[in-house]
């Protein structure tokens, strides 16, 4: 084998890794984007729809279904210019060695505990809030143009934010590890039509945010006291404290861990 030929071998597998690669990030973030996910769906549909009809031999719809192949694409950069921004500016904001810390046990629920007992509070007095946590996503982009803080966790310092008379009760709360980055961030509220219409701006903008980005939203509502959590574009309506404690603990546990447990009790079941 040549040296020529090493090189180019070389070359042709970092090309494939790149592919590989960059098709990961689009299809990781189309997951997380629930507008892009119909887009995609749309576009599977009438592949699908093309390819019956060269089977079949319909002239048709075949003859139809050219014309929004070849048009399709330059319709759908016009009409779905803002979605395909937003998935762009996601790939842009990620991390990609996760997030700048990784929470030990003790951490997390120390953590989960001081969240947990500020809105069971807020809840009790009928103080509206909208608290946001960091994940792999990063909301650098919020967080810049809000009330920097950077302070630990506390309950007692997340009441006092949201109290009505405090100037910085407006908007949401940022976490990124165990620190309270911000607070007064604004969000982009979900467009979505299936949302109850009679949840307000703070709902809307819970929903907006994780529609974009795999962050956690967290919701106490200020006319009924309830609480509701935000994941992955889906809205999930008054929980009790100890449900958003369990469901917080979840999500913020380290993927490795997890697969490390369950490789170690399949361990465990074969011995």
């Amino acid at each position: 084998m040549t040296f020529d030929s090493v090189v180019y071998i070389t070359k042709s597998i970092i090309d494939i890794l790149l592919l590989c690669l960059a098709i990961y990030y689009i299809l990781k973030s189309l997951s997380k984007n629930v507008k892009m996910v119909l887009i995609f769906k749309g576009i599977i549909v009438v592949v699908v729809l093309k390819l019956l009809s060269d089977i079949f031999n319909l002239v048709t719809i075949g003859f139809l279904l050219d014309y929004v192949i070849e048009w399709g694409i330059l319709a759908l950069i016009v009409i779905f210019q803002p979605e395909i921004r937003n998935v762009l500016e996601q790939i842009g904001r990620s991390q990609l060695l996760g997030r700048h810390k990784t929470l030990t046990v003790d951490e997390r629920e120390r953590m989960v505990y001081e969240i947990v007992s500020a809105m069971d509070s807020l809840r009790k007095s009928r103080i509206g809030a909208l608290i946001v946590i960091e994940r792999d996503n990063s909301l650098n982009d919020y967080i810049q143009k809000s009330k920097k803080i950077y302070a630990d966790i506390s309950s007692d310092l997340l009441m006092s934010i949201f109290f009505p008379n405090n100037p910085l009760h407006d908007g949401g709360v940022i976490i990124q590890g165990d620190k309270i980055t911000c607070a007064r961030s604004v969000f982009p509220t979900s467009e979505n039509s299936k949302i109850i219409k009679r949840l307000g701006t703070r709902h809307r903008a819970a929903l907006g945010i994780t529609e974009i980005t795999d962050c956690i939203s967290l919701v106490v509502s200020e006319e009924t006291g309830r609480l509701s959590m935000a994941i992955g574009g889906e809205l999930r309506y008054n929980l009790t404290p100890e449900e958003i404690r369990v469901m917080l603990l979840e999500e913020l546990s380290p993927k490795k861990n997890l697969m490390i447990e369950e490789e170690a009790d399949s361990d465990e079941k074969d011995n």
